[in-house]
């Protein structure tokens, strides 16, 4: 099992040199990764600063050496593909080959998309995620890409250099179990990062939850989507103990349910979510014992 710490892009760590001492902090302390959030406008984070997430990950690439960078979760249906695919492209080479691309519909819809004239209807944003990923896979390729869809199109478009990571950066989706919809589409990609309507962002998953996704997602895996050659990970997030004994009380039995990654959260229900201190507190004691 793999572990990572999971930081906002507002507050203290709208500063890259921030970013950057966490993720330097994780790579000495041993975590597997850091992952930071990708939102433009968050309301209910109003008066903070953000910063560019994209921007963030180039300080901590520049900082470290060892650990997988990337975002948790970026918003694809609110970005050019031709643009992200630049911004991936450039961090995996950056990092040299270390990158992440987790994506999803983000929000609050409302204040992502609406607030700037964009629709907020979930079923095109759905379209516009599915197609923007399959153009990124092909634009990360170098290959030369014709494309006609319903919302994009490129014409004899060919995208240098190519990632990396071949065909491209492992991809997680994102989504709220137990809908389906979001984990038929992880099942065609690289992993699942879910969060459970019984546990939001911060709490810890039921392990009967937890199996009950890992088992529907790997029933609709196919033998197209396992030629990528990336490990296929299930990402489960949330706060454990500093205590190693109660950690693996936690973890262990995600772990079990068929947890590959876990995410650590531990500061990010409280007033503590965006000060680098209590963060960098947290990393320093090191990833929870599975």
């Amino acid at each position: 099992m793999r572990f990572s710490i999971n930081v906002p892009n507002f507050g203290d760590f709208a500063d890259p040199r921030n970013v950057a001492t966490a993720a330097v902090a994780a790579e000495q302390a041993g975590w597997d990764g850091l992952f930071v959030w990708d939102h433009v406008l968050h309301r209910q984070h109003q008066g903070r600063p953000f910063g560019d997430p994209w921007m963030l990950l180039t300080a901590a690439a520049l900082a470290t050496s060892r650990i997988r960078l990337g975002t948790l979760l970026t918003p694809v249906p609110r970005y050019r593909p031709q643009q992200l695919a630049r911004q991936v492209a450039t961090l995996d080479h950056l990092s040299g080959g270390r990158a992440i691309f987790a994506a999803g519909l983000g929000g609050p819809i409302e204040d992502e998309y609406r607030s700037f004239g964009d629709t907020a209807e979930p079923r095109l944003l759905a379209e516009r995620l599915d197609e923007g990923l399959e153009l990124l896979r092909r634009f990360w390729s170098g290959e030369p890409v014709n494309h006609h869809g319903r919302h994009y199109e490129a014409r004899d478009v060919t995208l240098l250099p190519a990632t990396v990571q071949r065909p491209g950066p492992p991809v997680w989706i994102g989504g709220f179990w137990p809908s389906r919809p979001p984990m038929r589409r992880a099942a065609r990609w690289d992993g699942a990062v879910p969060l459970f309507e019984t546990a939001r962002h911060g709490h810890v998953p039921d392990a009967a939850d937890v199996r009950e996704l890992v088992e529907y997602v790997r029933k609709h895996r196919t033998a197209e989507a396992e030629r990528t050659g990336h490990p296929f990970e299930f990402v489960l997030g949330g706060a454990t103990p500093l205590e190693a004994a109660k950690a693996k009380d936690v973890i262990g039995p995600l772990h079990d349910a068929g947890a590959t990654w876990w995410d650590e959260r531990q500061i990010q229900t409280g007033p503590d979510l965006d000060r680098l201190p209590p963060v960098l507190r947290r990393i320093e004691a090191g990833p929870p014992v599975v």
